[in-house]
This record gives C-alpha cells, structure tokens and sequence, in this order.
C-alpha cells in the first residue's frame, strides 16, 4: 500500500473515490481500455458487506464486456425461476421463468457473493490501483499553477492528492456527488435487514427466487450456490413509545422478528430454518434510501472534469434488485466514453467524454430509481385495497416487472 501521508501534493491523472462494485468495474473497465487510474478506498481492506447482490441479464452482459462474466457464471447457480408465495396459504402462487428471452437475448439471473465479485475485479486490476485507509473528505479547485482543471483532494489522514479526472463511487453518502451538487437521498420509511446462512452439506433448495409479502413487508430467499443461501426482509417500522423502532434491535432480536413474520404468513420450514441458522449482516438493519428520480433529469451528474457512478449516483431501494446491475452499466459506459477519449482514434475532451456518459446515464438511472420505488411501495402496502388487489391480480404483474429492467444492454467497451 502507497502511503499517502508522504504524498503530500502528489498527483494522479485519474482517481476513483470507491472500491466497490461501481469503482472496481470502473477501474477494469479503464484498464480493459489501456488507460490507467488510482483507487481510493477509505476502508483498510475491500468492503464485503451484504452478503450478496442480484445479478440480471444486464449485468452479465456488463461483467462479459470487462471479462469477468464466466469467472462469476461458475461460482453461482443460475436461478431458473421466481416464486411468488401465497400470504395466506404458503403455498406458491404465482411462478415465473427467469430464463425466458428477451428482447436483448435470453434472460440470466443469479445470487452473487458480493467478496466473489469484488475480488474478481480486483485480481484483473495491476498491483497497487487500489490504495486503502484513503477517504476523501472535501474536494477543492485547483489554484496557481496552470493546470486549472484538476481538483484537489483531501484525504482523512492530512495528505493531499491532485486529479486530473475524478470519478465518484464512493457510495449514498458521496462527497463527489455532494460536490456536483446532487440532491440529498430521501429516506424511503422503510428499512432492511439480510441474512446469510450457510449449509456445508447442501442446502436442498431448488435454484429459484421465492418472494414473500405480507402487512407491512416484504422478503426474498436465494441460493447463491449449493451451499450458500441469501435472503432479504424489508418493512416500515413502527415507533415505539421510547422513540425507538423495531429498526434498533440486537440480532437476535431482529432474527426473532423476521421469524415472527415470516411465521404469520405461513412461510415453509426450510426458510424458517434459513433464518435462524443465518449469520445477520454486519450492517444489522439500513434505512431504503433513494434519490428523488426527477431530480436527475436536470441534475449535474458531471461537471468538467469530474462525475459519479453507482450508488453515488443513482442509490436506490433494492426491490427490483438492480442497483448492483446498474451500476456494473455505469462502468462500461463510463470506461468506453472516457477511455475512447484518451486514447481512441476520434479524439475528444475528457470533459465532452463525461457529458456524453452523463447523458447516456441520466435517463436510465432515473427510471430504475422510480420503479424500483413504485414496485416497493405496491408490494409492502397496507393499504386494504392495493393489498387485495397485489395478493390477487397483481402479483404476477409484478413479478414479470423483475424482468423489465434487466432487458437491458450497455454495450461493449
């Protein structure tokens, strides 16, 4: 690791704030292309928090066009179908072939181990792209010495870094997107909880999403591969008299109430069994939050030389699961467009590469952020009426809606 304290006014053509899934792709993308970057990573190792994401057809066709899409096909079972669960039977109501075609060619779906993921980007990177314990906390122009665009950053150890390129995915809490002025995440009322329980001899489980809704929730299980199971559990917390909601609780106490739930609904043994043998998230239970979709339409998403990608730029609720897919389109957007800038044969500004990003981007992310939002508010309504309506008509609707956002293709690098 390059140690940063003794870089005092160092300087790096293109730097990354984020070594996650946005970044890292980002990275290779660029290194795909022949142009090199640095990487800032505020946490001392790689982030593996979550357990596992959902990768769609979108996001294989984004992990092909950087290399890695067969390295992750052959730790993951491909998931052949999504179950819809019945709330008052739990048996299955409604099910839904994941492998159909769509209009960019067969669909694909999987449960990836976020590590698996993380660390496959990273093994394609050259040694050193990526530099730990590097949060940015504020971000300056360049003052004095002729090279007006680059900005200065300031890293939480006191050293200082300069960049001719800045790319933010550094998260919800971005400091790049507050920079370029992006609305603030608005919360969604509602939070989540995940679980991730191991079986060293077999799980059992057929390769198929089954989804479950019930009042004032809404949860998922996954296998990721024969030993790996994922799930999920969104709802809206109640306050309690002390100030505090169900939101607060130790772990235990947080399994018990997704049990509780699930039980309520007549889920099956084996995913009450999931549950109380699963390791909680390290992150116990996150507030949904995400960026109000119509204000990226006339939001700066770049701004000279720098601009934003992933959850820095679109953070979203996760109930169309494709805020990971999203953010892997991001990636080869941006690597083709800045990369064919820099050393393509139809030469352009980096500044005019990332105003073109922008606007392939901007649309795309609006829209995944809105019905994500819209689906969630459906599937976890109280309401008597919107509940009678998704428990009856809709829940096949919806279910076909997983498949809407992933027909979807970025393109090649």
């Amino acid at each position: 690791m390059v140690n940063m304290v003794e870089q005092q006014d160092a300087g790096e053509d293109i730097v990354i704030a984020g070594a996650g899934v946005a970044g890292l792709a980002v990275a290779l993308g660029l290194h795909r292309k022949g142009v090199g970057c640095v990487v800032l990573e505020s946490s001392p190792v790689l982030r593996t928090s979550g357990f596992a994401i959902a990768a769609w057809t979108n996001a294989f066709r984004a992990l092909d066009a950087l290399g890695v899409g067969d390295t992750i096909r052959s730790k993951h079972l491909q998931i052949q179908g999504a179950c819809v669960m019945s709330p008052t039977t739990g048996d299955v109501a409604r099910e839904i072939d994941l492998r159909v075609q769509g209009k960019c060619g067969p669909h694909e779906a999987r449960c990836v181990q976020r590590n698996v993921l993380l660390h496959a980007l990273e093994e394609e990177l050259p040694p050193g792209t990526i530099r730990y314990s590097s949060k940015i906390v504020s971000i300056d122009d360049q003052d004095g010495d002729g090279d007006g665009d680059a900005k200065i950053l300031h890293l939480a150890d006191g050293s200082i870094l300069r960049a001719k390129v800045l790319i933010g995915c550094d998260g919800i809490n971005s400091v790049v997107a507050k920079w370029l002025g992006l609305a603030k995440p608005s919360d969604s009322g509602r939070r989540a909880t995940r679980g991730h329980a191991k079986y060293p001899d077999g799980h059992g489980f057929e390769p198929k999403m089954l989804q479950f809704s019930g009042q004032g929730f809404r949860a998922g299980l996954v296998p990721c591969n024969h030993t790996d199971v994922y799930w999920f559990f969104t709802w809206s917390p109640s306050p309690t008299p002390g100030g505090k909601d169900d939101a607060e609780q130790n772990p235990a106490e947080m399994k018990q109430f997704v049990l509780a739930k699930l039980r309520s609904i007549k889920a099956p043994p084996e995913v009450l069994e999931a549950v109380e043998r699963s390791e909680m998230n390290d992150v116990l239970v996150a507030p949904l939050r995400y960026r109000p979709p119509l204000s990226l339409l006339s939001a700066s998403i770049s701004k000279g030389n720098v601009c934003v990608a992933g959850d820095a730029l679109h953070p979203t609720t996760p109930d169309l699961a494709q805020g990971a897919c999203v953010a892997l389109e991001d990636a080869v957007v941006l690597a083709r467009c800045l990369g064919d800038a820099i050393v393509g044969t139809e030469r352009e500004s980096v500044e005019a590469a990332l105003r073109r990003y922008a606007g392939i981007r901007r649309w795309r992310s609006a829209q995944v952020i809105a019905a994500s939002y819209m689906v969630g508010r459906v599937q976890q309504s109280d309401h008597a009426v919107v509940r009678f309506a998704r428990d009856r008509l809709l829940s096949g609707m919806l279910a076909k809606g997983l498949l809407m956002m992933p027909d979807f293709d970025c393109g090649t690098l």
